[in-house]
């Protein structure tokens, strides 16, 4: 298939996609559970169906088609979703709508709620009150009482280091833990992320806590539409304020290096880079056990993995797992046909609707994709580069204007060119 016929082909999966997101009128779909205790210990045999049916099936879901290789063979995570990040077609999946707890891959959620609130220049000074109510044992970046720090300081604190205590500084300037929970709840129900439940907003260990690999990588697909959200989660190092110290009659703020906990994008003595990586959360928790959601990019095609609790304990598991998935999904792209999809938010989804689109839920973005029009929405090369502003291509003279555009309309986002560039480290 020529390169133009793949990019309408993709937009219109994505066209397609948008729209029929509304179709989702089952009640027992958009209900979401009540959060169990703890979670069972073997999927359930019935799931969530957002996203397609067969992902509410347990065990794995895929599609080979002519020439798409097999799945690893190796893969132990209860849970995991390989899925293209633009189209939202989810290529392969295994227990995707499993409720898990998600550990600190929960503060994707948390940063793509509270982010947008507060300018990256704003200051703060950090009072007891705001490092209260964390749990014993909480990864921790660093922050100091009495120190001033920047919303961007925070920032790279939750990203890089996972710190708990940078999560709960700026949930207390959010107006606290309880506001900021209520409102990651309610970005989840808008997301359709209706396997969440969240008690923390850090992802610590909390009974009732919990998420899904498919919800995880919807908070992934969603916090990367935000620049910000972007720079952070593909930062590998970065300098933090440590404490004001007295030096010769001047008061000098010192510094110490942090650097990005997520392995395939810092690298460790068993795992290289891994070629493309942009992102975006790791976690591991006594209860959660190792859990991750990564994107990558090669050749054009953005892509989500989302891996949670492999049963193997071997030193960097969960990465290694991920990049076998991430290896097999970009030599299944175009091959393996979609077993469901990622839905966009509700409210792209009701705005897309009341343009005309038609479709159901438990089409996958194949099926949706043969169902829609023929206009074609793509991306400037400015877009590549910066800004999330979307140029749009007409096809046969006729423009779709929808209000969910703004939402992946066959965009890819401007990644990190010094990250995604980048094919390996000894």
């Amino acid at each position: 298939m020529s390169a133009p016929k793949k990019t309408v082909r993709r937009s219109l999966l994505v066209t397609s996609a948008v729209l029929s997101s509304i179709a989702l009128t089952a009640p027992v779909t958009f209900a979401a559970p009540s959060p169990s205790p703890t979670p069972t210990a073997t999927p359930p045999a019935d799931m969530s169906s957002v996203g397609g049916a067969r992902l509410g099936q347990p065990g794995t879901q895929v599609d080979l088609g002519s020439g798409a290789p097999v799945l690893p063979k190796d893969i132990t995570a209860r849970s995991w979703i390989v899925a293209d990040a633009e189209s939202g077609e989810v290529l392969a999946a295994h227990n995707a709508h499993w409720r898990l707890p998600p550990a600190s891959t929960m503060k994707m959620l948390f940063a793509d709620t509270v982010l947008p609130k507060f300018p990256k220049t704003q200051e703060h000074e950090v009072v007891p009150s705001d490092l209260a109510g964390m749990g014993a044992g909480s990864s921790m970046v660093g922050i100091k009482e009495g120190q001033t720090y920047t919303v961007r300081d925070l920032w790279l604190g939750v990203f890089l280091r996972s710190g708990n205590d940078a999560v709960h500084v700026l949930s207390a300037m959010n107006g606290g833990v309880e506001t900021t929970v209520k409102e990651m709840n309610e970005h989840a129900e808008e997301l359709q992320a209706l396997d969440t439940h969240v008690v923390t907003p850090d992802g610590y260990d909390a009974p009732g806590q919990v998420s899904s690999a498919y919800d995880l990588t919807l908070f992934a697909r969603s916090g990367l539409q935000k620049k910000d959200f972007r720079e952070y989660c593909s930062t590998v190092r970065a300098s933090f304020p440590g404490d004001t110290k007295e030096k010769k009659g001047k008061s000098v703020r010192e510094s110490f290096e942090i650097q990005n906990t997520n392995r395939l994008l810092s690298g460790d003595s068993d795992i290289p880079v891994y070629q493309g990586i942009a992102g975006v959360k790791n976690g591991n928790t006594t209860n959660a056990g190792a859990t991750f959601t990564g994107v990558a990019e090669r050749n054009g095609r953005v892509l989500l993995v989302t891996a949670m609790n492999p049963e193997k304990h071997e030193h960097n598991e969960v990465y290694k797992e991920t990049a076998k998935l991430f290896d097999w999904g970009f030599q299944a792209a175009g091959k393996a046909r979609p077993v469901g999809e990622l839905v966009a938010p509700k409210s792209a989804a009701q705005s897309g609707g009341q343009s005309g689109g038609n479709g159901s839920a438990g089409q996958t973005g194949g099926a949706a994709g043969k169902a829609s029009g023929s206009p074609v929405a793509s991306a400037s090369a400015a877009g590549r580069s910066g800004g999330m502003g979307v140029a749009f291509a007409i096809s046969g003279g006729v423009l779709v204007v929808l209000a969910a555009a703004a939402f992946l309309v066959n965009r890819r986002w401007p990644l990190p060119d010094l990250v995604r560039r980048r094919s390996s480290r000894p």
